[in-house]
């Protein structure tokens, strides 16, 4: 792992990308991953112009047979020709939009599939933090499918189709100058007014696009806690209802009021694209108008005149559209981009991980020092100690002492600020991230699991090669025998009854031993726990470390609490105060000592003891368990 180099760049009004190079990179993309799709954008381009040639031309076509006096038979096959190579330019034109939209379709799940690596991968202490968070949704905005189209590879369809729209413009041009050559300026010129609002409408929309991110995030969590299972029973009992209605009425009104200033700006906008439409075609037709009543055009050729501008004009329209609506593909580009650019942080993979699995290592903490970002000071302050092969180390301390921290930096989710982690005297940054996680079973307070089945959460896979008698024994090692004999199909059961109509749900407790049934499966050579049991009663706190205590035996193990359930059968207490170490020893010894260990445990002794005809210690409730 290297040093963490802090993220300098914050939301701003320019794009992270310029339109030419989210332009190339779309291209590439696209040759690479979806070159079939690439191909049938490509194949629609002259196949949209010979249409259009063919939508303007017919109509004067069959106004000057006639005005002619052709015969029907003349008419008809020239009529007949033109309408039936119509009629399969057409037929290609659906063929190919089908198969656009199956290749989009796979194309798009190719990127949400790297948006996932990229989630999944991104180094835990940059990904924590709520500008990359958000970032994220906006990327995930990129990889969303609407109205046929899709922002992450928007360019190269709107490239082609502003290619189409200048061939067009080109044909049509030509004809038009026929007229006057005085045509194709000012129906080019015009609509520039139109183009130049459009665009300072998107580049305010741009510069800001985070002040109502934010906001959606929000609406967009209290609109799932409704219907959120584990929050059902708090929200009746405690009657938070009207409390969600009403954060959500006052988010939305926030919300509401940026959409009345986007939609007040985006038609001021308009208004002059209006304008300009009324002064541009009116002249240009009051022209042909006067030009036919002096015979200086035939009546066909005011039909194929009047239909070119007004195909003309559109096109003008489109090109100054495609060109807006590249912008706008570009900024949703740049999010996607700058969320898959942000830093990945790994080691230099020097140092071999196999040797460090097969007992328990020594971890050195040597002079650790970590300042969150924009904090002013330090969380932790110059720790230094170590854990001896196969030592249980009791971290305890009140909250915000900076416990979780530390056990953030010792698994690798964290880079120190200042100082170096050591296992058996390697510095941590010389193995692979990949690797150096294969050293940790962690269990942390907070347990998420998913849809899948006990045997799947404990293995950490899915699949057909599970090894059932290994996590068999393990869920029963984690005391969870009685839960599994009970469901009808055993470790196969699923999780969450949301997703699974015959799935379970666990409690607290059972969902804590499912996760020492994971880490046991994964028999990692460092046993991490952090504050696991914090929603527990003393008794069953009690129990669940007693259970870890056994599983242990041979391993390096750190326990983190700021309840002191855990100290008693740790060789060594860690007492951590406001980022640093005040007291160390065993528990005996720091009783001894007086300390503010001493204190915090004589005043959570009560949780240890309770009266009940005569006093029962904390020994006599272990041996009744």
């Amino acid at each position: 792992m290297i040093i963490l180099k802090s993220e300098k760049k914050k939301e701003s009004g320019r794009p992270y990308r310029s339109v030419f190079s989210n332009a190339v990179w779309s291209f590439k993309g696209m040759l690479k991953g979806a070159p079939v799709l690439f191909g049938l954008m490509v194949l629609q381009v002259p196949l949209n112009i010979f249409l259009a040639w063919g939508a303007v031309y017919l109509p004067a076509l069959v106004v000057g047979e006639v005005t002619r006096g052709e015969s029907l038979a003349h008419g008809a096959w020239r009529m007949g020709m033109l309408l039936l190579l119509m009629l399969a330019a057409d037929t290609l034109m659906l063929f190919f939009t089908g198969m656009s939209q199956s290749g989009l379709s796979r194309y798009r799940y190719q990127k949400i599939g790297e948006l996932d690596r990229k989630s999944m991968d991104c180094f835990y202490q940059i990904y924590e933090k709520k500008e990359n968070r958000d970032l994220h949704d906006r990327a995930v905005w990129a990889t969303a499918q609407w109205n046929g189209a899709l922002p992450v590879c928007d360019l190269p369809r709107r490239s082609l189709k502003l290619a189409e729209n200048i061939g067009c413009y080109c044909l049509f041009g030509s004809v038009i100058t026929i007229v006057s050559p005085w045509l194709a300026p000012i129906l080019t010129i015009a609509p520039l007014v139109n183009w130049f609002c459009a665009r300072l409408y998107r580049k305010w929309e741009y510069a800001n696009r985070g002040k109502w991110a934010d906001i959606e995030r929000k609406l967009e969590y209290v609109q799932r806690m409704p219907s959120d299972f584990e929050a059902a029973k708090d929200i009746r009992i405690y009657g938070l209802a009207g409390w969600l209605r009403e954060t959500y009425r006052g988010l939305a009104r926030e919300r509401l009021k940026w959409e009345k200033r986007q939609t007040w700006r985006e038609f001021l906008s308009r208004i002059a694209d209006l304008a300009v439409i009324l002064l541009r075609d009116g002249a240009a037709y009051a022209l042909l108008i006067r030009m036919t009543l002096a015979g200086e055009i035939t009546v066909d050729g005011f039909v194929l005149y009047f239909s070119a501008i007004s195909m003309f004009a559109s096109f003008v329209g489109n090109i100054l559209d495609e060109l807006s609506g590249m912008h706008t593909s570009s900024l949703n580009i740049c999010d996607y981009r700058q969320y898959m650019n942000l830093p990945q942080q790994d080691g230099t993979g020097e140092a071999d991980i196999e040797k460090h699995l097969q007992g328990a290592p020594e971890i050195t903490f040597e002079h650790v020092s970590f300042r969150y970002e924009g904090a002013s000071a330090d969380t932790l302050r110059d720790i230094h100690f170590t854990v001896k092969p196969g030592e249980k180390i009791a971290l305890v301390g009140l909250n915000g002492a900076g416990k979780t921290t530390l056990v953030k930096l010792l698994c690798g989710l964290y880079q120190p600020t200042q100082g170096e982690i050591r296992i058996n005297g390697i510095p941590a940054e010389q193995f692979a991230l990949s690797d150096y996680y294969r050293l940790f079973s962690p269990v942390f307070q907070e347990v998420k699991t998913a849809f899948f089945s006990l045997a799947e959460t404990v293995a950490g896979e899915i699949g057909d090669g599970l090894d059932l008698e290994k996590i068999q024994k393990c869920i029963r090692l984690a005391g969870l025998g009685d839960k599994i004999d009970a469901l009808p199909q055993g470790i196969h059961t699923k999780l969450d009854k949301q997703v699974n109509q015959d799935g379970t749900e666990l409690s607290g407790g059972q969902l804590q031993k499912l996760m020492l049934a994971r880490a046991l499966y994964k028999n990692a050579p460092i046993l991490v726990l952090d504050e696991p049991t914090a929603a527990l009663d003393p008794i069953a706190e009690n129990q669940i470390y007693l259970q870890y205590n056994r599983m242990s035996q041979a391993k390096t193990s750190l326990f983190i609490s700021h309840r002191l359930a855990s100290t008693q059968f740790c060789d060594r207490i860690l007492y951590l105060k406001e980022g640093r170490i005040t007291e160390e020893g065993s528990h005996e010894e720091l009783l001894a000592l007086g300390g503010e260990y001493s204190d915090l445990y004589q005043m959570q002794s009560c949780w240890y003891r309770e009266d009940y005809e005569g006093e029962t210690s904390l020994e006599a409730a272990q041996a009744s368990l």
